[in-house]
């Protein structure tokens, strides 16, 4: 994971409100690993828009 590089290509600011407790966290993880919260976040939101892409109607194959 340390290796992937993420956020290459066109940015776009995604602003939302999440629990402090997830927050403190991703900031742990953060300086534990040297990784920008950034890239863990995205990692992340990656990781769950694979295991639910049934979800993103766009992405659906259309018959």
């Amino acid at each position: 994971m340390k290796t992937q590089i993420q956020n290459q290509g066109e940015l776009k600011e995604l602003k939302v409100s999440i629990e402090k407790d997830v927050v403190d966290s991703f900031e742990r993880m953060t300086k534990a690993s040297g990784m920008p919260i950034a890239d863990l976040v995205v990692t992340a939101l990656k990781r769950f828009r694979a295991a639910h892409s049934d979800w993103d109607v766009k992405s659906l194959k259309k018959d």
